[in-house]
């Protein structure tokens, strides 16, 4: 029901406009009248009227200036201005203002009701193209956040050129100017659901994490299934180191109010340029390898150094035999992902020396160890066949030099991963079918959405979104919105309900934004789907 004010400083006028009209029979809801302009802006400030009707000659404020003020602080209400002058020059005014109605006095009430009239279903059109664009933009969410990734999968890879990147950061209105950047990868999971799950203390936690990137003017990115990168932009490297510490030490006092959580993160070096962020990228990734090498809860910063081998000779002596050690294998095998197999690895080495895969003998040593470490891991803990590696150890060409070895071992870790990602696909399997059972039950409730079923399922919206997309080939909203235009379809064949009602019945309460997209997703309007039954496989 929209909200009429009336300001009028003639007693008499406003009594009459005040009871001779049905307010509440016509739809209207009258919510308070005023005697002068003043106290009128006041009582609008606090009662919000969606029409003001008011005279242009009142005391301490006339109805002119009043309008112009209620335009600059409520520039969505509408005006009516009422005057007892014919006077071309305040009819300019008021047009220049953006008044919607300038009536001359006296004015009877059916009249006044047919001008209201008017300004309200210009209201109610205008209200409908808000909420049409206002819905547009939710469905719209989870495919932004997938061109997202998409763009930082781009941008830390070097795959396309600056200006493409640079066009594709304003399309989705990422303000990546800067002089300086940095990068960080961060993991987070709970002890009592285990690395891969979620629960509803991890799903707050990923919400004051992506505050507090937002705080420094950082974005945040999902990677993988559970991995978020946060990119850090400044104009001084003074600026973006403090950004980063700034940030670690806030991220930090969050974690130590949940004792169950775990983390994890590996920070880059600052750049100076955005074709340089893969090279952060990639001192985040060494960094984020470690925390298969040691302990949870840390903060770790890759360098230069920990990518460039500086000595050739190997020295026995400065092999450090506690870091060969299979237990941090088996848990990369059982948390980390096949995009990390090589950084894994390489720390893996240097962590023993740093030219110790150089020794033709350590080689040797290190590649059995992780073949029957990989082999246990596959028999032992996903209870599959040694045979599904579907490799063996090339015992003439392994030790042939530092690369065949490096490239066998990370084909036969990435593999075994492959299959452990297999082997759980069931678990999201339950989950998405858990989805599924849910919009099949709750698809009439407007207010059902990917973050609604995400909190059913205890994952977080984005976490939710990657594995629907996995699971069925499509995203949440795609399969939402195509079950209920499938559910509304049936009922306009079999049904002889009205439009808006149908619309209703499958989570759709305002009729205008039902329409606008049905006709969107199926090509026709609905009073024409009636028209015909469609053949199989048409939409």
């Amino acid at each position: 029901m929209l909200k009429v004010f009336l300001a009028e400083d003639e007693f008499v006028v406003r009594e009459g406009i005040k009871n001779n009209i049905d307010w509440n029979a016509h739809g209207y809801d009258f919510c308070g009248e005023a005697g002068d302009g003043e106290l009128a802006y006041s009582m609008i400030g606090k009662l919000r009227p969606d029409i003001v009707i008011t005279d242009i000659k009142m005391p301490f404020m006339d109805g002119l200036t009043l309008s112009r003020m209620i335009k600059a602080q409520f520039p969505s209400t509408e005006i009516i201005l009422l005057t007892g002058y014919e006077d071309f020059e305040y009819a300019k005014e008021a047009i220049k203002i953006g008044v919607a109605s300038y009536l001359s006095k006296p004015i009877s009430g059916d009249n006044l009701l047919k001008e209201i009239a008017l300004v309200a279903e210009r209201i109610e059109a205008r209200n409908q193209e808000l909420e049409i664009a206002r819905r547009y933009e939710e469905d719209m969410k989870e495919r932004t956040e997938l061109l997202k990734q998409e763009f930082f999968e781009d941008l830390v890879t070097g795959s396309k050129d600056l200006p493409y990147i640079l066009n594709r950061a304003k399309e989705l209105s990422i303000d990546i100017s800067a002089l300086k950047y940095n990068v960080m990868i961060l993991k987070v999971w709970s002890i009592k659901h285990g690395a891969d799950e979620y629960s509803g203390s991890v799903v707050k936690v990923q919400e004051k994490l992506e505050a507090i990137t937002k705080s420094h003017g950082a974005f945040s990115f999902d990677i993988n299934l559970d991995g978020r990168a946060v990119l850090f932009k400044a104009d001084s490297e003074a600026a973006i180191n403090q950004s980063v510490s700034e940030a670690i030490s806030q991220m930090k006092e969050l974690f130590s109010r949940f004792p169950h959580i775990r983390y994890f993160a590996g920070v880059g070096q600052v750049v100076d340029r955005l074709t340089d962020v893969p090279l952060s990228f990639d001192w985040a990734n060494r960094a984020f390898a470690h925390q298969y090498l040691s302990k949870a809860n840390d903060f770790l910063f890759g360098s230069e150094e920990g990518l460039h081998s500086q000595r050739d000779e190997v020295i026995l002596s400065e092999i450090d035999p506690k870091h060969i050690d299979r237990k941090l294998v088996k848990e990369f095998l059982r948390m980390g992902d096949e995009t990390e197999a090589e950084v894994f690895l390489d720390e893996f080495f240097k962590g023993m020396g740093k030219n110790a895969i150089r020794s033709t003998m350590l080689r040797q040593y290190i590649t059995m160890d992780i073949f029957f470490c990989v082999a246990d891991f596959v028999e032992n803990e996903l209870g599959l066949s040694r045979s599904e590696m579907e490799t063996v150890i090339p015992a003439s060409d392994l030790l042939a030099d530092e690369k065949t070895t490096r490239d066998y071992l990370v084909g036969i870790v990435q593999k075994a991963i492959a299959l452990r990602k297999e082997n759980s696909q069931g678990r999201y399997r339950d989950v998405v079918n858990e989805v599924i059972a849910y919009i099949a039950g709750h698809y009439s409730d407007e207010e059902l959405s990917l973050n609604t079923v995400a909190s059913h399922v205890n994952f977080s919206p984005n976490h939710l979104s990657a594995v629907f997309r996995q699971q069925t080939g499509q995203t949440f909203i795609k399969y939402l919105t195509d079950y209920r235009l499938d559910k509304a379809k049936e009922l306009l064949i079999t049904t002889s309900k009205k439009s808006n009602e149908i619309g209703l019945m499958v989570g759709y309460k305002d009729p205008h934004y039902f329409s606008y997209l049905f006709k969107k997703s199926v090509g026709c309007t609905t009073t024409q789907y009636r028209g015909y039954k469609p053949v199989e496989g048409e939409a």
